[in-house]
C-alpha cells in the first residue's frame, strides 16, 4: 500500500479518535446546549475528567510499564484492564455529576459510558470490536438526542473511519461495522429511556 494512503489513514484514526471525538460533542452539548447554566464549567470539568484526562493518564501509564504494546491497545488480550478501568471511572463520574444536579442528559452520558463500557469488555473477552466507531457513532446519537437530526450527517464519516481501521490492519470490516451500529442505537435506546424517567 502507498505510505501517503497509511499515512492519510493514521490521521483520520487518530483525528476520529475517542480522546478527540468525546470531548469535542461534550464540549458542543454542554456550550451549546446548556451554555447559560452557571455551573455548565463543572460539568465539562467532570465529563472531561472522565472521558479524555482518565484514558490518556491510564493507557500512558500502561503504555510506559509495558502492560499494553501501544496506545492504540492493538491486541485484544491487552484491553481488560483499561476497559475495567474505565467502567470504574465513568460510573464514579456520574457519581460526582449527579452532585452539581445537572440536566438529566449530562447524567445519563456517564451512567451508560460506564455500562456500555461493560459490554465492550464483556465483548472483548470473546472478539475484538472497534472502540473507535463504538465511541464515534455513540457519540453522534448523544448529538442527535441533544440537537435533533441535523447531527446525522457526522454518520457520512462511518465508511471513513472504518475505511482507516481497516486498511491499519487494527480491524476487519465486521468488527468496525458492528462496533458503529452497536454504539450509534445503544445510545440511542439508553437515553430516551433515561430521559423518558
Amino acid at each position: 500500500m502507498p505510505f501517503i494512503l497509511h499515512r492519510f489513514a493514521s490521521i483520520v484514526s487518530w483525528v476520529i479518535s475517542p480522546v478527540v471525538v468525546a470531548p469535542a460533542v461534550y464540549v458542543a452539548i454542554v456550550m451549546l446546549g446548556y451554555g447559560n447554566d452557571a455551573k455548565s464549567i463543572s460539568y465539562l470539568i467532570v465529563l472531561f475528567s472522565a472521558s479524555t484526562l482518565a484514558p490518556i493518564l491510564l493507557i500512558s501509564g500502561l503504555k510506559k510499564t509495558g502492560r499494553i504494546s501501544d496506545y492504540n491497545i492493538t491486541f485484544r488480550e491487552q484491553r481488560f484492564l483499561p476497559l475495567l478501568v474505565l467502567v470504574a471511572v465513568n460510573a464514579l463520574g456520574y457519581e460526582f455529576m449527579k452532585q452539581l444536579h445537572p440536566p438529566r442528559l449530562l447524567t445519563g452520558i456517564l451512567l451508560f459510558n460506564a455500562v456500555n463500557t461493560v459490554l465492550i469488555l464483556l465483548i472483548t473477552l470473546q472478539w475484538k470490536i472497534s472502540i473507535h466507531l463504538f465511541t464515534f457513532t455513540s457519540s453522534v446519537a448523544l448529538l442527535f438526542m441533544q440537537f435533533g437530526v441535523a447531527a446525522l450527517w457526522l454518520l457520512l464519516l462511518v465508511p471513513l473511519l472504518m475505511w482507516s481501521r481497516i486498511v491499519l490492519k487494527a480491524h476487519n470490516f465486521m468488527q468496525t461495522l458492528i462496533g458503529g451500529v452497536v454504539g450509534f442505537s445503544m445510545m440511542v435506546v439508553e437515553l430516551q429511556w433515561w430521559i423518558a424517567l
